[in-house]
Formats: C-alpha cells, structure tokens, sequence
C-alpha cells in the first residue's frame, strides 16, 4: 500500500514527543511537575458525576442522539452564550463537536477546499497549523504585535484570492494572550471585506478573569455571515477525556458541517454531552469558583517569575498559560525542555511547537498544578539558568 504525503510529511502532535521524554528519567529524581498539556487539576462537579452515573445505568444511556447535538445540551449552550455575550444565539446556531478540535477541522474543511488558505497568527495552537496542512490547506502566517496581540490591519495586508478565512484564539494559546473586544471587532470587519470567515477559537473563554463579553459580535444582527465561534467544555467542567466542544455558526454552514461529522462520528459521544449539560446547567457556582482558581494561579506565577528566575522571563499570561522566554542563545529549546526534566524533574512544552522559528520560548501551563507548585517551578528555572 501507498501512504499519502500529507501525513508523511507532518511531524507527529508535540504532546507526544514532549510525553516520550519522560522514558528517559532514570527514576531517582524528584517529585515531577507536569506543567505541558493544559489539564484541569480538579476533578469535574460532584452534580455532574452524578448525573452521568445515572446516564450510564438508563436503558438508553448509550443510544444515538441527534447528529447536532442533544437538543438540551445545544438549547442551554445558546442560552448561556446569549447571556454572556449579551447577544442573540439560538439552538439552531449550535452543532455539538467530540472536543474542540474536531470543531475548528470540521469548519474549516467545510470552508476551504485544497490549495486555499488560512491566516493563523504567529504563534499558532499547533493542532490548527497541523490540520491546515493535513487537510491540503495552506497557513499563511500573521506576525502578531510586541504585545503578541495579533492586528486586523495586518491580516488583511495577508489576504488573497485565495484566503478562506481568519482564524484566532482567544485567549491565546500558546501565550494566554487575550484579544481586546474591539480588535476582534476590525477581525471581522476585515472578514465582511473580504466575504471570509472570522473563526474564534474562544477555549478559554471562562478563563479571563472577568464577566464581561469577551466580543460584542454576537449582538450584531448579520454575524451569522462571517463569524464562526468555537468552544470546549473540557477546561470549564473538568472533563477533557469526554471529548466535547461545539461550533457556534450559521444554520447553512452548520448544515454542512453536518455532512462532514456524520461521516466522521456519526454524532458526538452522548455520554460527554450529558456531562457537559449537567455542567451547564447545574454546577454554575463551582464553574465559577474554579475559573477564579485559575485566576489566582495565574497572578502567583506572575508574582514568582517577577524576579526573572534564571534570567528566564514571563512575556505574557493568560488563559491556561505563561509564556516564557528562556536565556540561552547557545542552545535549542528542545535542549532546554530536555534538561528541566532530566535535571529540574519539570516538563514543560518547547515554543518551537507553535513557532518554528522561536528557539527562545516555553509553553508552561498554570492550570496543572497548585499555586505553590509554581513558585517551585521558578526555583527549578532559578537553578538551570545559574
């Protein structure tokens, strides 16, 4: 048999290859602190296990559910997003997706056919520029601001006839960078322009320290025609390994989208769609009270990175993440990634992996673990940097 060049020339996920180092610890070290893959520490609401205990001994727990999504599920996400971004969503706005990856794949191969492109801001969420390439498209890539804030003016000196749409996390990740409201206001108005999609990835949406409506996009009566909003419910409830996510978009887009999932799921797991409308709908204090824990780490590895451990230096936070740039010029940051583990017992992500051309960064993620963990971590950079 023949394999497709498409797979053969991607590099495998950098989770993977990060997770592999660990094989290489003799076992004598020190206790370790995962801070790579963004990972809830806490365990998901007492109400939604109980609710999913119940699914799991129904006699129809298991059966197919709608190709959309449970109508419960997508009719209390729209309420809720029309709520928080003080906007009109409704249900039928709402396709429910096995996790927010599958979401942005399932958009943008609905959108883009092989040989169009995609504006991806520098540094990408690797999965993103991954898929793009698996998928025949190409990422033309935005070089965001000093601030790492990536500007609609210049995306749009980036777009072709060619182009299909625009593409941002926000907050970001790798950075944590969030865009301000008003310049993700003049993303799509540089989208309307050009008759591309606006594609938010907003994962972390729970996570920005305020309630305030991350964009008022959703308050505009055409947003349907250009903006496409992506969402996860594993970092809000706790619950990644149940793989659930939805895409926020137009009945017609969604209507294509529908073709592509019943291909590739059939319908998304009903058991991490009951989770997560249990969540939804009953754990909304707990919801808040973790996302202020993430608030609160954020804040203590600020305040421990302010000395600039090591002569590593925090150069943005948010969401999920720090950050950081690293001091060495003499070697590579797979370099860098290796010796914190094997001599600091601390796991981290290369910047590489979201920026190829970045030997100087690290991808550290402050939900993993407790607040005086990530003071610990600073002493960790504190003693590899000297």
């Amino acid at each position: 048999m023949r394999l497709t060049s498409r797979t053969l020339l991607r590099t495998p996920s950098p989770i993977g290859a990060t997770y592999a180092l660990l094989d290489e610890r003799d076992g004598g070290g020190g206790a370790l602190l995962d801070l790579a893959q963004a990972a809830p520490a806490h365990p998901t609401a007492p109400s939604v296990v109980e609710h999913i205990v119940s699914v799991a001994r129904d006699a129809h727990g298991a059966d197919y559910v709608d190709l959309a999504g449970l109508p419960k599920l997508r009719t209390a996400f729209a309420d809720e997003l029309s709520r928080d971004y003080r906007g009109c969503v409704g249900a039928e706005n709402i396709v429910v997706t096995a996790g927010c990856n599958q979401a942005f794949c399932l958009v943008t191969s609905a959108l883009a056919e092989p040989g169009d492109e995609v504006v991806l801001p520098l540094p990408y969420y690797f999965n993103h520029d991954m898929w793009l390439r698996l998928d025949g498209l190409t990422p033309v890539h935005l070089e965001p601001g000093a601030d790492l804030v990536p500007r609609a003016e210049a995306a749009e000196a980036l777009i072709t006839p060619r182009t299909r749409a625009i593409a941002l996390v926000t907050p970001g990740n790798p950075t944590g960078v969030t865009v301000p409201p008003e310049e993700i206001v003049a993303f799509a108005r540089v989208a309307e322009r050009h008759g591309i999609a606006l594609i938010l990835d907003e994962t972390y949406r729970s996570f920005r320290g305020t309630d305030e409506p991350p964009h008022p996009l959703f308050a505009e009566a055409r947003w349907q025609e250009t903006v496409v909003s992506l969402h996860s419910f594993s970092k809000d409830l706790a619950i990644p390994g149940y793989r659930v996510g939805a895409i926020v978009a137009s009945p017609a887009l969604n209507e294509e989208i529908m073709k592509l999932l019943d291909c590739v799921t059939i319908c998304p797991p009903r058991i991490g769609q009951e989770a997560a409308w249990a969540g939804l709908t009953g754990a909304g204090q707990w919801r808040r009270e973790r996302a202020a824990e993430v608030v609160s780490k954020r804040d203590a590895f600020v305040r421990a990175m302010a000395r600039r451990p090591g002569g590593f230096e925090l150069l943005s936070v948010g969401g999920f993440f720090g950050w950081v740039r690293h001091p060495f010029t003499d070697r590579p940051t797979d370099a860098v990634v290796r010796e914190l583990l094997l001599k600091q017992d601390a796991l981290v992500l290369p910047g590489t992996a979201f920026h190829p051309a970045d030997h100087r960064t690290l991808r550290v993620s402050v939900s993993n673990v407790a607040e005086s963990a990530l003071h610990d971590f600073a002493d960790r950079l504190a003693a590899v940097g000297g």
